[in-house]
């Protein structure tokens, strides 16, 4: 888990517009018109019709794509009872998490009542507004009658995550860990340590699925659920067990499944070693677990666990639920989240799970080998298949079980509707950034005397997605360290103008071989090691470091021309080229050149077109690849039309197996309809272009400005294209996110080019 600086949690939420989630308007609203259409008058026909027929909400509102989280405060996280308001960032969290991974809105909502009948009362009166309820972080026992009565009282989907989440995901992760072991289900003997709301909820499901009552206990703080025990509230009697019973130990003597949901550290080695044969341990208390995940397989290495960790293999998320399962609920109007929608939402999660995983998922996981098998019993919560899985498993359920009032006749196109909903406008970030994890890569920074710089080494020093090297005045660079409160004290700082007299003298002997004939002298070279950007680009070079990062304070080409005459471009490429990346609702896309070919002859712009697509294909992205002008297929005969269709001729002539058009506008090559309507034989009908490559450096350094500004992309750029080794300039004024990006990127460059 990474380290979580207490200001910088804070600056998180609390920068720009506090909180983290808004409101965004999804109609026109420019004109006089638009607003009259939005409210009075033209707001009175909506309503009418919603008065005439109840369904019309549905036809007219949000209410069909909103959910409720809700919750008094009273058992927040490891927190306790911090009270409604404090526990308001931790439900916009819980929204910010339904939009992203089902594109689902949300309106978080913290009520004071603490008492079941005031809290019911509110909710109950809220509900019209609302297509479902995420009941969230309420303390037991009054969460179970609370839930109780709402699914008894309305009739929208509700559920209480806290309760049902861990549970679904427990439940699928059992499923499969029987599979591996060959046990059967009616058979195994299970002990739970913890008799809160989750463990109550997931012993209930376990029986769901097979378990036999008779072969469950239970344990609370005080010992063992047993019938002898008094004043037992009535979801603990359910589990009293009568078995003759002395401690945890003492029941986990040749049982089958450990589940624990409730505080670090309460099991041991020496205490699962008398567990039956390929015992299953989910030890699911957060942060800590019950027992490591090192410490159980090196107790019983035939062990399968579980943990609700990310850096331990099975990590029982309720991301993996929670999202998937509102979403097919409210695509067919369920009334409620019943049994038969939880169990369905288990057995799609386990399937998903034995699936053969795609390249994508590897890839963020910085992995060939992910299988299904005793290290993976659940699907990862990157895997973009779980909407397409767990969604249309739910909502099926809900139809069968006659609580769906929507129906659903095509679920191919069902299926494919959820993949346009969500783009992937986050993924690609996500991915890089795991993949940079696994395999982190030395990168020196020649700017490190800058706060921005040193705040981006201590996310990714923190983070782990790089080994972070410092140039600069190492006095100067101490000194704003311990005045920013950064913990980065065992990060290396190198001083060209102090370091070792020995390595600047060969560094320079080098730099000399290599410009002599360039118009440098001697002197010349060895005064250049003493600027950082050569002095790093030199590490590069030498393999002291893998990748450079500059440009923070500095023009481009001050910059670039330094990594240039010690580097140097790819071997049969005679140019460089930038990219910028934008992360859109629409998905990624990728444009260049924006930053260094002022014109680029038809050659130029073919040489262009190919580095672009290798650095696409990094991503394991299959590039389509449109070359833009402002004629499409031959309309007008000028030079810059021409230009571009020639370079099409090249690529196609020498990389047959491209995917990519031109001459063609933007708003053609974005739109898959509109050629598909007009230009059906272009390769580009199949799909919209993912990869812009523009005919001069005008147009594409204009084109992600004008995106990035007015369209509201994020930009990840300028990624530089064509360099031997990893070098990577940031636009001047780089905020500290895009900077942990470039470094992001140019680590997983660095990863490419070292396999």
């Amino acid at each position: 888990m990474a380290k979580i600086n207490k200001q910088e949690a804070l600056d998180y939420h609390s920068q720009g517009r506090p909180g983290k989630i808004e409101v965004i308007p999804i109609k026109p609203h420019s004109t006089q018109r638009d607003l009259s259409l939005a409210y009075s008058p033209g707001v009175a026909e909506p309503c009418l019709e919603i008065q005439n027929n109840i369904e019309n909400i549905y036809k007219y509102t949000t209410k069909g794509n909103l959910v409720a989280v809700i919750s008094n405060g009273t058992a927040v996280l490891g927190l306790g009872n911090i009270g409604a308001s404090a526990s308001k960032p931790v439900m916009e969290g819980k929204g910010l998490l339904f939009k992203i991974f089902a594109d689902i809105d949300v309106f978080d909502i913290e009520v004071d009542p603490e008492d079941v009948d005031k809290f019911v009362e509110v909710v109950k009166a809220i509900a019209p507004t609302f297509g479902g309820i995420n009941l969230e972080d309420i303390k037991a026992p009054e969460c179970f009658e609370i839930e109780r009565r709402l699914k008894k009282e309305l009739d929208i989907p509700v559920m209480h995550d806290d309760q049902h989440g861990t549970a679904i995901i427990a439940g699928a992760a059992l499923l499969n860990a029987l599979e591996v072991t060959g046990k059967k289900i009616s058979e195994v003997s299970v002990v739970f340590n913890g008799a809160g709301a989750s463990a109550i909820s997931c012993a209930k499901l376990f029986l769901s699925l097979g378990v036999q009552k008779e072969n469950l206990v239970m344990f609370d703080s005080k010992g063992a659920l047993h019938v002898s025990r008094k004043n037992l509230e009535p979801n603990k009697q359910f589990f009293a067990t009568s078995k003759n019973i002395a401690s945890l130990s003492d029941a986990l003597k040749g049982s089958d499944i450990f589940v624990g949901l409730s505080v670090a550290g309460v099991l041991n080695g020496e205490m699962i070693t008398g567990m039956a044969k390929d015992p299953i341990i989910f030890a699911l208390a957060n942060p800590t677990p019950e027992i490591s995940y090192e410490e159980a397989k090196a107790a019983r290495p035939d062990a399968i666990v579980a943990t609700g960790r990310s850096d331990n293999p099975n990590q029982v998320n309720n991301v993996l639920g929670f999202p998937y399962i509102f979403r097919g609920a409210l695509d067919v109007r369920a009334t409620c989240i019943n049994e038969e929608m939880k169990l369905a939402a288990v057995r799609a999660i386990a399937g998903l799970a034995r699936e053969p995983v795609p390249e994508i998922v590897n890839l963020a996981y910085n992995t060939t080998n992910l299988v299904f098998g005793p290290d993976m019993i659940i699907p990862k919560p990157l895997d973009p298949r779980l909407i397409t899985w767990v969604a249309p498993a739910v909502a099926k359920a809900a139809i069968d079980s006659g609580v769906g009032r929507h129906k659903i006749s095509d679920w191919d196109e069902y299926k494919l509707s959820l993949e346009k909903r969500l783009g992937q406008e986050n993924a690609l970030i996500r991915h890089i950034t795991n993949k940079a994890k696994h395999n982190p890569k030395r990168v020196v920074f020649a700017e490190a005397d800058h706060y921005k710089i040193l705040k981006a080494v201590e996310i990714i020093n923190d983070e782990g997605i790089a080994k972070p090297i410092l140039l600069g005045n190492a006095g100067r660079i101490k000194k704003m360290i311990d005045e920013y409160h950064l913990d980065i004290d065992d990060v290396p700082i190198v001083d060209p103008r102090t370091s070792d007299e020995e390595k600047r003298n060969r560094f320079a002997d080098l730099f000399f071989k290599k410009r002599q004939r360039r118009g440098y002298t001697l002197y010349e070279a060895r005064k250049a090691m003493s600027e950082r950007n050569y002095f790093g680009a030199m590490m590069v070079e030498m393999g002291e470091a893998d990748a450079m990062i500059s440009g923070l304070t500095r023009k481009y080409p001050d910059t670039i021309r330094p990594a240039l005459q010690i580097i140097g471009t790819l071997e049969n490429f005679k140019r460089i080229a930038g990219m910028y990346i934008l992360i859109t609702k629409q998905g990624p896309f990728f444009l260049a050149d924006t930053t260094i070919n002022i014109n680029p002859s038809a050659e130029d712009l073919a040489e262009i077109t190919v580095l672009t697509a290798r650095a696409v294909q990094q991503f394991n992205i299959v590039p389509r690849i449109a070359l833009l002008s402002y004629t499409n297929f031959g309309s007008l005969d000028d030079e810059e039309p021409n230009k571009v269709r020639n370079a099409v001729k090249i690529l196609r002539e020498n990389y047959p197996g491209m995917i990519v058009d031109g001459d063609i506008q933007a708003n053609f090559a974005l739109n898959t309809e509109m050629i598909r309507e007009q230009f059906p034989f272009s390769e580009l009908a199949k799909a919209h272009a993912n990869t812009l490559i523009f005919p001069n450096l005008a147009s594409g350094n204009i084109a992600y400005k004008m995106m990035q500004s007015i369209g509201g992309a994020e930009a990840i750029g300028p990624i530089l294209l064509g360099m031997k080794k990893p070098v990577h300039i940031l636009q001047l004024g780089s905020s500290v996110r895009e900077i942990v990006n470039m470094v992001t990127i140019a680590v997983v460059d660095a990863q490419m080019r070292k396999q």
